[in-house]
């Protein structure tokens, strides 16, 4: 018997990441310019990895607490009041390690196995991924496509609810697609959720990153305190720090039990020093959100007009997020085109396989760079392009 045979079914069948693969396969090669995960260019901010060493470097590292330190709950609190304008007490915060912690530990409190989740696609695979691993049904319900535009259709979403259906997942602005569901979208999609009393689990990781001003419609102008939403977040593209696997988790109180022990019983808690740097992010990080979210506007007009001005790509920019989601005139298998455009241009980019129904023949750019870098992409790529 194959020693692969006596492992879990579950495990054996998580799929391999169709944009690791990309990476791995080019990963160090020399001129690369890597588009292809969702990260910027930036290391993490002085003020936020000095708060950390300064915590380490006072013996914060002993276990601590399992919903997160009382300072980082209450910063998230502020943060909250601040650029979203809800009050909503600590008790409401919950401190994961990552925001895709932060997404498991949502699917085993909302999901048991054989039950159902209803999600947008093309979307982030992780959500897929973590919902297939607890044993949970993954139900893809595709965003509609149209003259470069992506449109939510709440029809589709209702046809998918089975009484097997436990909750909604919903990524605006969205990972891959950059699709931002208006506040109308939010509020038809919270009716739903309340007429078959489902869960709604909001992923708002890139709420900054909305490029028509502010940040992006929430669920939170929309619901009422008894409405049954969980958020996802994580501190990975507002502050770059996507390295330091720190998130977080915005439910109810009556709720906080139950997350803080599949906290205990995953991780254990996020290092109090890590937390510390959290801390200043939140505290002392807005002109640097700031700051990224001019850069990301910028680039995101450089990549996606000089894209535009081939006639050979259909694609808008997007509303949101940090992505530009390409479809090229005779790009039929995004991940042989992905594999083939690093080979020829050093331009990494993320195949739409990845991302689910509704995005195999795409490909992502993620455009949170220097103005430069992303300028010296998209030449490599017009004439990639222009001579398909």
């Amino acid at each position: 018997m194959s020693i692969m045979n006596s492992l879990s079914p579950r495990a054996v069948s998580a799929p391999e990441s169709g944009i690791v693969e990309v990476v791995n396969y080019a990963r160090g090669r020399d001129g690369l310019l890597p588009l292809w995960v969702g990260e910027g260019d930036l290391p993490t901010p002085d003020f936020i990895s000095t708060a950390a060493m300064d915590a380490l470097a006072d013996g914060e590292t002993f276990y601590t607490w399992q919903r997160g330190i009382p300072e980082l709950r209450q910063a998230l609190s502020d943060y909250y009041a601040r650029h979203f304008g809800v009050t909503l007490p600590r008790e409401h915060f919950y401190v994961t390690g990552s925001g895709m912690q932060a997404i498991q530990i949502a699917v085993q409190a909302l999901t048991s196995p054989g039950d159902e989740l209803v999600y947008l696609t093309p979307a982030w695979p992780n959500i897929a991924a973590a919902l297939e691993i607890a044993g949970a049904r993954s139900v893809g319900v595709q965003l509609q496509f149209e003259g470069g535009k992506w449109a939510v259709d709440l029809n589709s979403i209702g046809e998918a609810i089975t009484p097997k259906t436990r909750a909604l997942f919903v990524n605006t602005p969205s990972n891959p697609t950059g699709w931002t569901a208006t506040r109308k979208d939010l509020a038809d999609i919270l009716d739903l959720a309340r007429k078959h009393d489902l869960w709604i689990m909001a992923d708002e990781i890139y709420a900054r990153y909305f490029y028509a001003g502010g940040r992006a419609p929430s669920f939170l102008d929309v619901m009422a305190p008894d409405d049954k939403i969980m958020f996802v977040n994580s501190f990975s593209k507002n502050w770059s720090m996507t390295g330091w696997r720190v998130g977080w988790i915005v439910a109810p109180p009556e709720t906080g039990q139950v997350l803080e022990n599949l906290i205990q019983y995953s991780t254990s808690g996020v290092a109090q020093f890590m937390q510390k740097g959290a801390v200043a992010a939140l505290n002392e990080g807005d002109g640097f959100v700031e700051a990224n979210v001019r850069k990301a506007a910028l680039s995101r007009d450089i990549l996606c007009d000089a894209l535009m001005a081939t006639n050979r790509v259909e694609t808008l920019k997007p509303d949101g997020a940090l992505y530009a989601f390409l479809k090229i005139d005779g790009v039929t298998d995004s991940r042989k085109a992905a594999l083939d455009i690093v080979d020829k241009t050093g331009v990494g980019l993320a195949p739409g396989t990845a991302f689910g129904a509704g995005g195999e023949l795409f490909l992502r750019a993620c455009f949170l760079r220097d103005p430069q870098q992303v300028n010296a992409a998209a030449d490599k790529l017009c004439d990639y392009i222009l001579k398909l």
